[in-house]
């Protein structure tokens, strides 16, 4: 292993944010309110969900207000975007009344109050369409939710749609939809990634503060980066995956996507909910509230303690210029060679020199085997797939039924809706 700048020879400028000035600066010539307002609007880090639950608790705005915006911004966006698609307008619109008429009482509905989710199509919620993107579940309506969304709205968040996605979430671009295509926010000739391309591109449009997807080989993940925000695949089983959709179930997450990591570590913030507490990010709030045991059934860590997955940051008042002094880095080189764009690799090294002035520490490591994970991903995750029949999901099940148990026994093969209702993929 050597240092980076060492093996990677590239000529980049990055700009270090000078953050003790930039304390003093919002120490000495800004009020509390304006530091807030400054920070939201000049830093893309700034957890969003903090700033409107610190909104909504000091009565500058209100949940219907949150809801309004959202709701506007997806009616002027959406047709072009095609993230979403269905809406529970009416049921958002009533949820943010309920949250509206607890906090003028004085209680607090929750960590994630009022604010405004996107689910994933796969991740059932109750008496709403869950079709997976496949018109063989058209007329799906399941009668319960999954565990995180019952934790979601547990804690007070507000369902506002499920988003689009690639058909059983067996895609990478969100194309392979039966409803609609979805399109990158950034560059509406580009695909926003998949097959969770419809929750990170309404994060990224910022028609919801954050969504909800699923990654069995990168579905988070990849369209995160597609569209410019935070997707967290969470270490399998420490979420239930009770109400997904399954694509193959040794593999699936659920997990969050926001539009944010961290609040910047250069501004003391004071007063706020006990639910979020300095350097708190977005991702980790929002699984934070999803991984409480008592909701987990089908997890591998049921019997463990939930814990906040900040706490072991240091606070915001004791960091330095050196925030990253002690942590070690590693690129894998496999990952960033022949086939890669260049520019992506340009953006990873210039990361990586941007951890060692932090005082990180970045090494290149090698994985030889590194190139056989995709032709292993795809020999399991798909043999796990193969269970997908339309026999059993599609509305000519109870017709085929009768056929199959008949007293004239015909190869599976034969009968003519062996792929009916399933996209071309």
């Amino acid at each position: 292993m050597s240092s980076a700048a060492a093996l990677l020879p590239c000529q980049l400028s990055a700009q270090v944010l000078g953050r003790d000035n930039l304390r003093g600066f919002a120490k000495n010539r800004l009020k509390p309110r304006q530091v807030q307002r400054h920070v939201f609007w000049c830093s893309g880090g700034l957890s969003v969900i903090r700033k409107v639950g610190d909104r909504l608790r000091q009565g500058d705005t209100t949940a219907q207000e949150i809801l309004s915006m959202h709701l506007e911004k997806i009616l002027v966006t959406d047709q072009a975007i095609g993230s979403f698609v269905s809406q529970q307008i009416d049921a958002a619109l009533l949820e943010a009344k309920q949250i509206d008429k607890k906090l003028s009482a004085g209680l607090d509905p929750g960590p994630l109050a009022g604010i405004p989710f996107g689910i994933k199509d796969n991740i059932c919620v109750s008496n709403v369409p869950s079709t997976a993107g496949s018109r063989i579940l058209e007329t799906h309506y399941p009668p319960f939710d999954s565990h995180v969304v019952s934790a979601l709205k547990a804690s007070g968040a507000i369902i506002l749609g499920k988003t689009n996605l690639d058909e059983f979430g067996m895609g990478s671009t969100t194309e392979n939809s039966a409803f609609r295509v979805t399109r990158n926010p950034w560059d509406r000739r580009r695909v926003p990634g998949g097959s969770s391309g419809g929750s990170a591109a309404a994060v990224a449009q910022h028609q919801c503060i954050a969504a909800l997807g699923s990654d069995t080989g990168g579905s988070i993940r990849q369209p995160a980066s597609f569209c410019g925000v935070v997707g967290l695949k969470p270490t399998f089983g420490l979420l239930s995956r009770h109400g997904l959709m399954s694509y193959a179930s040794s593999f699936d997450c659920i997990g969050p996507v926001t539009s944010s990591v961290e609040v910047p570590f250069c501004f003391p913030w004071t007063s706020f909910s006990p639910y979020h507490r300095s350097g708190m990010k977005d991702a980790a709030i929002v699984l934070s509230v999803m991984s409480k045991p008592a909701q987990q059934i089908d997890s591998t860590v049921q019997m463990a303690l939930s814990s906040l997955y900040h706490e072991h940051l240091p606070d915001i008042e004791r960091l330095r210029t050196w925030p990253l002094l002690g942590r070690r880095f590693a690129i894998v080189k496999e990952t960033i060679g022949p086939g890669v764009d260049i520019s992506v690799v340009d953006r990873i090294v210039t990361a990586a020199r941007d951890i060692e002035k932090l005082g990180g520490v970045v090494d290149v490591i090698s994985c030889p085997s590194f190139h056989l994970g995709l032709p292993a991903y795809y020999i399991l995750a798909v043999s796990e797939a193969s269970r997908f029949d339309h026999l059993w999901l599609g509305s000519l099940a109870p017709t085929i039924f009768k056929l199959q148990y008949s007293q004239q026994p015909r190869s599976i093969r034969q009968y003519p809706v062996w792929n009916c209702g399933f996209l071309p993929q």
